[in-house]
C-alpha cells in the first residue's frame, strides 16, 4: 500500500538516510522529526524532497511531538531517533535514559493516543545480552548489560503493552548494520575496519574471536518497509531479528582485507568487550518471507566506490563517528531541547 503518512523519527540518520527516500519512492508522504546534529548539507541532503517535510526537533520536547502527530494524522510512526550504541550511550546514562527511555515512552503513547495505527520501534540485537547458546532466537530472555540495551528492552516492553487491535506494534532487533548510507557512520564494524584499510593501509582488530551479527543497511531499509504492510496479526507485539550473516571480528577483517588488498597487514590488540552471540533471523524468513539480498563484501565494494569518487571527502571527521563528534559538543546533544525549532 502506498500513499501513507508516515513519521520517521531519526530518519536523518545512517539508516533514515536510505530509508526515507524509499519510502518516497514507494508514493508515502513523509516527515522526518530529527536533531540533524551531524551537519545537513541540504544542497546534497538525501531527504529533500517535496514529499518530506523535515522538521529539526527533539525527541524530548514532548509539547512539540505532541502538536506533530495531532496535526499529522499519521498512519505509521518509525522510530529511529536515539543516541545510538554502547560507547556514545555510556557517555552520559542520564541523558541517555531521557532519549532512548523516557523519550520513547512519551512517543508511543502520544502516537496511540493521536490513533497511529502502526509504530515500527527500532529496538537492537544488544538487547540479548551475552548469550552461550547457538542461535539467539526472539524467544531467549532479554539480559542487556549495557544501559543502551537496557533502554532499547524497556522500550519494547512499553510498546507491547500498548497495542491493540487498532495500535500495531512491532520491535525491529536489527544486527550491526553496515554500508554506505548519505550519512555515513564510521564507526560500526564493517565500515569501521573499511575505513581503516582504505585511509590508513592496514586494519586493526581488538581481540577477534567475538561473533557479530551484521545486516546490510539497504536490507534493514528494506525490512522496515516489509513491516508497512505485513498483517497486523502477524507483527502486532512481536520482535524480529534482521541479520544477514554471523562472523567473528577478525573473519570480517580478513574479509575486508581480501577483498581491498590481500598484503594489507591486520594487526590485533587485547579487549574488553565481551559481547559474542550469533544471531538467528529464521522467524523473519518464515512469518515474512524477508530474506537479506546483500553479502557483507557488497557493503566493503560499496564503500571503496564512494571514496573513490569523492562521496566520503572526508572520512576522518568526527561527523562519522557518533562518540567523537559527541565529545566534541557535548553542550548540544545534552541541552538540545533548548535549541529545538
Amino acid at each position: 500500500m502506498s500513499d501513507r503518512k508516515i513519521l520517521v523519527t531519526g530518519g536523518a540518520g545512517y539508516i533514515g538516510a536510505v530509508l526515507v527516500p524509499e519510502l518516497i519512492r514507494q508514493g508515502h508522504d513523509v516527515t522526518v522529526l530529527d536533531a540533524f546534529l551531524y551537519g545537513t548539507d541540504p544542497s546534497v541532503d538525501p531527504i529533500a524532497h517535496e514529499r518530506c517535510q523535515r522538521l529539526r526537533a527533539d525527541i524530548r520536547d514532548f509539547q512539540f511531538v505532541d502538536s506533530v502527530l495531532k496535526r499529522g494524522r499519521f498512519d505509521a510512526v518509525i522510530h529511529l531517533a536515539a543516541i545510538s550504541n554502547d560507547p556514545s550511550s555510556a557517555l552520559d546514562p542520564e541523558v541517555t535514559k531521557s532519549v532512548n527511555l523516557e523519550a520513547v515512552e512519551h512517543l508511543m503513547h502520544s502516537a496511540k493516543r493521536h490513533k497511529v495505527s502502526r509504530f515500527l520501534y527500532a529496538s537492537s540485537a544488544s538487547v540479548y545480552g551475552i548469550k552461550d547458546t547457538e542461535n539467539v532466537t526472539e524467544d531467549l530472555p532479554l539480559e542487556p548489560i549495557t544501559i543502551y540495551a537496557e533502554c532499547k528492552a524497556r522500550g519494547e516492553a512499553i510498546l507491547n503493552r500498548l497495542v491493540d487491535e487498532h495500535f500495531v506494534g512491532v520491535s525491529v532487533r536489527s544486527a550491526t548494520v553496515c554500508g554506505y548510507s548519505p550519512r555515513l557512520r564510521l564507526d560500526l564494524t564493517i565500515n569501521l575496519l573499511t575505513d581503516q584499510a582504505l585511509t590508513a593501509g592496514r586494519i586493526r582488530v581488538f581481540g577477534g574471536a567475538q561473533m557479530r551479527p551484521n545486516v546490510h543497511v539497504q536490507d534493514l531499509s528494506r525490512f522496515y518497509r516489509i513491516l508497512l504492510d505485513a498483517p497486523a496479526e502477524v507483527i502486532n507485539g512481536e520482535a524480529f531479528n534482521v541479520c544477514r550473516e554471523n562472523a567473528s571480528v577478525m573473519s570480517l577483517a580478513e574479509m575486508i582485507r581480501d577483498e581491498l588488498d590481500p598484503s594489507l597487514p591486520i594487526d590485533t590488540e587485547p579487549s574488553d568487550d565481551p559481547r559474542s552471540y550469533h544471531l538467528c533471523a529464521d522467524k523473519a524468513r518464515q512469518l515474512l518471507g524477508f530474506e537479506a539480498e546483500h553479502d557483507l563484501v557488497m557493503a566493503v565494494r560499496e564503500l571503496k566506490d564512494a571514496y573513490g569518487s569523492g562521496r566520503v571527502p572526508d572520512s576522518q571527521s568526527t561527523i562519522h563517528r557518533n562518540v567523537a563528534w559527541m565529545k566534541a559538543h557535548p553542550n548540544v546533544w545534552r541541552n538540545l531541547t533548548k535549541q529545538a525549532s
